[in-house]
């Protein structure tokens, strides 16, 4: 049976190509929100951290209705880190809509996105967004989108498809660009008539699939999924089951059903083949399993995830300073919130170590662990972590690292300073093209890029633009050059002052301010040449009873300290360093913290 009065779709494209500002235009133009009602930009992006970024994090379902259809639409994240949010949420739908910034055109994550949705066999729908640009480029994006379907072998149908123009944030849709529309109109319509309808059995036992798992403290765990056969109804038995294992869980009842409308959950009694549905009542439920009518224990097969290319140690704070600001501050908390991470992001790996309090995090890149820090210190946890490091992986005996296509927009007069860079790291040059702003491509291998972005912005004078996708594992390109110059290291604990910061900042870049705590082995600054230096920050003038004529205390003029984000702290630190992470503070440091063990073990090593 085929259901016309539902559609499926997901919006994909790569990050800021203004997905979640076309989901703010369908939701206002199709009557959700009332004509009054104060809305908020990006109403789909709910998380504090994805509002402050203007990053979408995680994929989140709605709905809307036209024409007597019921549109779900499923907001995917753009950025690569999180692409495992893109490719599990696939599995919900029956179509996607590719958004194509008309300038930028086809990015890596793009790329990326596309060829997931055609292994799945998706039908893909073109859209050209941000056409009011004044540096749009419709006509030559529209033929890098049909090179891009046809390297991606897409079916011969598509490309007869036509391609949407629409300025997301101005809210209207056109079939060419040359002719603004007024609304949305053509793009719901194109919706309707180029995504099929759901297709399968509504009489056989219920099957549900399920992509998301939510959380809420009355309902316990939530399952999202797409019904795929039967009809569900609250307060029915069902078992889980999940593709590939022979287990079975015990019959549970299905303690509530909730589908989407809008930015709201609806309670529905019934729900049939089709539907996206929200379940609660099941205990230990994961991605990837599947709700079944007893009478029939059919799992489905869930789509295979990529494996993650980076990993971090995350340990207890055992600074000088730990459990001062933290609320959660043990390996017992540091496990149990690591755990509970597991169970919603299919991307993430953790291991245990040979100590009880580290634990081996593994993830999509630098940015999707990053996000994890930063959701765990706004939560009140306390922790420690090491530089990030690439997964390498052996095919055929022969040893291989992650790589990644980078594609750099810069100004013509920067280019030869990218090119330059980016070959010191083992990148290659794949293409470039352009003659005012030059876009350049690269295959670079990932640990290239740890520490690059700073770099790429002062060479391009914060004119650049760079971002970077997982390109698949090529054999070792042998040693890059590290961070060649050293940290400044506190020599002792106390209160930094005016006087200790003034005679060392000649010695290099400070990140502290006077009448800050500090500890010995904390890093104040960036040496100005290779090989850490140790300075006393916390020294104090010596008093004596002579007066000097000019108070000289009060003349000393400081440079202004480097402040630092905590992606730009996990750049800077080396291997001998880990970042110390607090609710409050982000403070690097040594391993070892104290000068003379440091000392001797650098003597053990040249040894």
């Amino acid at each position: 049976m085929i259901r016309e009065d539902i559609r499926n779709i997901a919006i994909i494209a790569h990050v800021d190509h203004g997905k979640t500002t076309l989901v703010d235009g369908l939701l206002r133009q199709s009557g959700i929100f009332r004509d009054n009602q104060q809305v908020a930009e990006r109403v789909m992006d709910s998380g504090d951290i994805e509002r402050e970024r203007g990053i979408t994090i995680l994929a989140k379902n709605t709905a809307i209705h036209w024409k007597g259809v019921k549109i779900n639409i499923v907001d995917t994240p753009g950025h690569a880190d999180f692409s495992g949010e893109v490719e599990r949420v696939l599995k919900m739908v029956d179509g996607v809509m590719l958004l194509v910034d008309a300038f930028e055109g086809p990015m890596p994550q793009t790329r990326f996105v596309l060829r997931k949705a055609l292994e799945l066999k998706l039908p893909v729908l073109v859209c050209i967004n941000k056409i009011d640009r004044p540096d749009a480029r419709c006509d030559e994006v529209v033929d890098e989108v049909l090179d891009l379907l046809i390297e991606m072998h897409a079916p011969d149908d598509l490309l007869d498809w036509p391609i949407l123009f629409a300025s997301a944030r101005r809210g209207f849709a056109t079939l060419d660009w040359r002719k603004p529309g007024e609304d949305l109109t053509p793009l719901f319509d194109a919706i309707l008539k180029y995504i099929p309808a759901p297709e399968g059995d509504m009489d056989g036992p219920a099957q549900v699939l399920i992509s998301t798992i939510d959380y809420s403290e009355y309902l316990g765990r939530i399952g999202i999924g797409r019904v795929e056969r039967g009809t569900l109804r609250e307060g029915m038995m069902a078992v889980r089951c999940t593709y590939g294992e022979d287990t079975v869980s015990a019959q549970q009842r299905l303690s509530g059903l909730h589908t989407f409308d809008g930015l709201k959950r609806v309670k529905a009694t019934e729900v049939g083949m089709g539907d996206i549905v929200a379940v609660s009542g099941f205990e230990n439920l994961n991605i990837g399993d599947t709700i079944c009518d007893p009478v029939k224990v059919d799992p489905l097969p869930f789509v295979k995830i990529s494996e993650p290319t980076v990993r971090m140690t995350f340990s207890v704070n055992n600074s000088p300073f730990a459990g001062r600001e933290g609320k959660f501050v043990t390996s017992r908390h540091l496990r149990a919130r690591l755990m509970k991470e597991l169970q919603t992001d299919v991307s993430l790996r953790v291991e245990e170590t040979d100590s009880p309090d580290s634990f081996l995090v593994k993830g999509r890149g630098e940015l999707h662990l990053s996000i994890l820090i930063e959701t765990m210190r706004r939560q009140g946890y306390e922790l420690q972590v090491s530089k990030p490091e690439v997964l390498m992986r052996e095919i055929d005996g022969v040893k291989c690292e992650p790589m990644e296509r980078m594609v750099a927009d810069v100004p013509t007069a920067y280019v030869g300073a990218v090119i330059d860079k980016i070959g010191r790291r083992k990148g290659t040059l794949v293409s470039m093209n352009g003659e005012d702003r030059v876009r350049l491509e690269f295959v670079v291998p990932a640990r290239g890029l740890f520490g690059y972005r700073s770099e790429f912005m002062t060479d391009t004078r914060g004119e650049g633009i760079m971002s970077a996708v997982f390109d698949g594992y090529e054999p070792y390109k042998g040693e890059l050059p590290g961070r060649d110059t050293g940290s400044l290291v506190a020599f002792e604990s106390g209160e930094t002052t005016s006087y200790g910061l003034f005679n060392a900042q000649d010695r290099g870049t400070l990140f502290v301010g006077p009448g800050l705590p500090v500890y010995s082995g904390m890093i104040v600054g960036e040496s100005s040449r290779p090989g850490d230096i140790d300075v006393n920050v916390c020294k104090k003038k010596h008093v004596t009873n002579m007066r000097n004529s000019s108070s000289s205390e009060d003349s000393l003029k400081l440079t202004t300290p480097k402040p630092f984000s905590l992606e730009e702290c996990l750049e800077f630190i080396t291997e001998d360093e880990l970042l110390e992470v607090t609710p409050q503070s982000l403070r690097m440091r040594k391993r070892i913290l104290s000068h003379e063990q440091r000392m001797k073990a650098a003597s053990r090593m040249k040894g």
